[in-house]
């Protein structure tokens, strides 16, 4: 009597109480027409998802399924596999060829004796094939250390808690990946490969060793550069205080270029040439008059942003009476005095508020009332010859009562030669030799004060004296035969911070110390002029000392009083 074949889907064998059908079970059944195919023997041709068997008779259980008729092959009845639990999980391959030898020599384990394989599928459809990677090298080999944590079960029939399975976090045999697989079964198929964490540090040591050659960095030499150019976002009030700076900083050079440019012009010869005769023969810088001082222009608002672009400053340590006619000992000169015309050329920092009922007058070399344009702009500000002419006329005509009471003048003592030595944080003042200003005190009776400017030699660089000696003797020479020197100086610039002639914005502190009483004598002697000297040079002295914390906290040396 034929047997039954058993039933192929899963929902009639779970019907009738029967194991699910393994993946052998479903190779050896030949599918229904027009799936299966005959040769041109009749024979059936089956392919197997694991191996095919061609033109051979198959035989299931005593029964032969002959197709050449054209009718429906019967399905055979259902073939377990028997697993050894003891033994070491074999792979899909060994599984298929074992199983195919097994069907030839005609092995068949009895119904008692069989067990549902862990690594087969259940045959629920042709669908349900293994999905087998073609390269072994696309399958990990699971770690060393995550398979001995596993049973003795679970190294043989896999991990049954659920359908996916991902490996612990622990390196591999090798240390370099973790894997990820879905399913637990035969033809489980790989979702995911990451580095683990000690592979990726092990790579960034070793990529961190490597010899890196880099070539130079584009832009380095301008981040490096010395210049520092000033932004483009500046106040405006600190550009107006830069303008009027740069324009007293340049005013001869453009009143001399002025003048060129109008001389190339025959239209304004006619004007020119009166005006020439005019300057060669004018006494107004020395004759004390004042006549062409403008109080209004020495007041405008304009000036009070030249000052505030240092700052600049002016102290009082002791009031003045305006009965009583003064000389100003300024110090030092600096490069170009700038100090002094704020204080004593214009009234930005209050001189008339500070010293009431006085009419100074700030006095430089009669030199520069020769040069067209710009002796009119300094005879308008208040500024003098400081020829010894000018300097009598001005405290001897002027005043309430014409004979120079309530008058004063303010001379830069040290001149072109102490321009030499001004170097910034340090007070080196020419006056052990000049007795000039004192002789003229005696003679015209005004008191000698003393005026300390404490940051004139900080607002610009220049060449320092002892490291070029051929320079400053050359420099000698241009004061000896033309009257003044030119200092190689440097400071910052109109935009930038670092190139330039324009002043450095530090400030400056003038302080006015109290008079020096001085007896008119029309003859004085020597012994007097070297004592009023000596008294004007301890009175500076003791300015210094009183004020050098508050207004040279950055000083690199003492002041020194030289030749």
């Amino acid at each position: 009597m034929a047997t039954l074949a058993s039933p192929a889907l899963p929902e009639d064998r779970q019907k009738q109480y029967l194991a699910p059908k393994s993946y052998a079970d479903a190779a050896e059944e030949l599918p229904a027409e027009p799936l299966a195919e005959r040769n041109g023997n009749g024979n059936a041709k089956t392919n197997g998802t694991n191996g095919n068997v061609n033109n051979e008779k198959r035989e299931t259980n005593g029964t032969t399924d002959i197709g050449g008729d054209g009718k429906s092959a019967t399905h055979s009845s259902k073939v377990l596999k028997i697993v050894n639990p003891g033994a070491a999980p074999k792979t899909p391959t060994e599984e298929t060829k074992e199983h195919v030898d097994e069907e030839r020599q005609g092995k068949r384990p009895d119904i008692g004796e069989r067990q549902e394989s862990q690594h087969e599928y259940s045959a629920t459809g042709l669908d349900d094939a293994p999905r087998t990677p073609p390269r072994k090298t696309h399958r990990r080999t699971q770690s060393k250390k995550s398979y001995e944590n596993l049973s003795t079960a679970e190294k043989i029939l896999g991990n049954t808690n659920g359908d996916t399975k991902e490996e612990k976090d622990e390196p591999s045999m090798n240390g370099t990946v973790f894997e990820k697989v879905e399913g637990q079964r035969n033809g489980s198929r790989l979702i995911s490969i990451k580095p683990s964490a000690e592979y990726q540090e092990q790579l960034r040591i070793v990529r961190k060793e490597r010899p890196l050659s880099s070539g130079k960095k584009a832009g380095q030499r301008w981040e490096q550069s010395a210049i520092r150019f000033a932004p483009l976002n500046v106040p405006l009030h600190r550009r107006l205080q830069t303008l009027l700076v740069l324009f007293h900083t340049l005013c001869i050079a453009m009143s001399i270029s002025t003048f060129f440019f109008l001389c190339a012009i025959p239209l304004f010869w006619p004007l020119l040439i009166p005006y020439m005769i005019y300057c060669m023969w004018s006494n107004a810088s020395t004759s004390g008059t004042l006549s062409h001082r403008s109080e209004f222009l020495r007041s405008l608002p304009v000036w009070s942003l030249f000052a505030s672009y240092f700052p600049a400053r002016l102290h009082r340590t002791a009031e003045l009476p305006a009965t009583r006619k003064y000389i100003f000992g300024y110090h030092p000169h600096g490069i170009i005095s700038h100090g002094a015309f704020a204080a004593f050329g214009t009234e930005a920092l209050g001189f008339s508020q500070l010293f009431p009922g006085i009419k100074n007058t700030l006095l430089t070399l009669d030199s520069n009332f020769r040069i067209p344009l710009y002796r009119d702009y300094a005879l308008a500000m208040g500024l003098a010859s400081v020829s010894k002419e000018s300097c009598e006329n001005l405290l001897s005509k002027g005043g309430p009562n014409k004979e120079g009471m309530g008058r004063a003048i303010t001379i830069v003592v040290g001149g072109a030669a102490e321009s030499l030595d001004a170097q910034p944080n340090t007070l080196r003042l020419i006056l052990a030799k000049r007795k000039g200003f004192v002789k003229m005190a005696i003679r015209t009776g005004a008191d000698l004060v003393p005026v300390l400017a404490f940051g004139e030699n900080d607002i610009y660089d220049q060449f320092a004296v002892d490291r070029h000696p051929l320079i400053h003797k050359f420099q000698l020479l241009v004061k000896k035969l033309l009257g003044f020197t030119i200092p190689l100086f440097h400071a910052r610039g109109v935009f930038n911070y670092d190139v330039g002639l324009m002043p450095y914005r530090r400030p400056i502190n003038i302080v006015v110390g109290p008079p020096v009483k001085v007896v008119q004598s029309e003859k004085p002697s020597q012994e007097e002029v070297d004592r009023v000297h000596k008294e004007y040079v301890r009175e500076l002295e003791r300015l210094w000392e009183l004020w050098k914390d508050d207004f040279a906290p950055m000083r690199k040396e003492e002041m020194k009083i030289l030749e």
